[in-house]
Order: C-alpha cells, then sequence, then structure tokens
C-alpha cells in the first residue's frame, strides 16, 4: 500500500539545513512518529508531497527549496512597533525573539531586526522562511 491523499500516516523524520544543524526531528518532539492526514494541509507542502508514493518501511532523503518550504523572506511581514508597545522586562535587541499575540489569540514567534530610540523592527517571516530545507524520512504506517 502506498501513500496517496486522504491516507493517515506516521513518519519519523530528520530536517536539517545545508551545515548540517538540526532544525526539527522525531527526537526534538519526544520521539514519537509525526501522525497527519495527507491533503490536509498540515504540514509544508514539499514534505507532504514527497511521501505521496512511499510505502511503509520505505526510507528517502529530500531537498526542499524555500518555494516549497516555507516560502521566501516577505518584506511585508517587517513591522516597527514604538518601544513603549513591548514588555519591560528587558532591553530590545537585535535577533532576539518574541512571542507575538494575534487577535484570533493564537501566538506567532517574531524576531526582532532592527532597535532604534522610539521604534523595534520586528520580522513575523516564519524562521525558516528563505532556508533550503534537507529531510531523512521513514515511512513507519500508513492507514
Amino acid at each position: 500500500m502506498v501513500i496517496e491523499k486522504g491516507n493517515k500516516i506516521k513518519v519519523e523524520y530528520t530536517g536539517t539545513m545545508d551545515d548540517g544543524t538540526v532544525f526539527d526531528s522525531t527526537e526534538k518532539q519526544g520521539g514519537k512518529p509525526l501522525e497527519f492526514e495527507v491533503g490536509s494541509g498540515q504540514v509544508i507542502k514539499g514534505f507532504e508531497n514527497a511521501l505521496i508514493g512511499m510505502d511503509k518501511g520505505e526510507e528517502k532523503e529530500i531537498t526542499l527549496e524555500p518555494a516549497e518550504a516555507y516560502g521566501h523572506p516577505n518584506d511585508e511581514l517587517l513591522k516597527k512597533v514604538p518601544k513603549d508597545k513591548l514588555p519591560k522586562e528587558q532591553e530590545p535587541k537585535p535577533g532576539m525573539m518574541l512571542l507575538m499575540g494575534l487577535p484570533n489569540g493564537s501566538h506567532v514567534p517574531a524576531k526582532i531586526k532592527e532597535v532604534d530610540e522610539e521604534n523595534v523592527t520586528i520580522d513575523l517571516n516564519h524562521p525558516l522562511a528563505g532556508k533550503t530545507l534537507n529531510f531523512k524520512l521513514k515511512v513507519v504506517d500508513i492507514n
């Protein structure tokens, strides 16, 4: 039985950058395989597409360009925020990560790009936007 859209699958994976740095893996997520329905949009497009046609027990290594992963950085996602709107506990510095609350109650990571006297420029692009990603995949189960 090979994977097709609509299957519920379990996958073990390791995601690395081109320099070999591991950015995510089954192990980092508690050691349990990633479980999702193929075609549901729960994972990045290139990851999902690479699994279609694979069989239980099969392993594969893939490389995803930014367009197949988290996209390219979008300048519209750089926002200036008045310094006095940020938490006061710590002095903002370039490279720091913040968790920004959205109107719907969810939170997204944001990286401080620049700091001046009155404003902080934050980058709301996904931290892996613009990056080429490498994955080792192993199909554990298909339903």
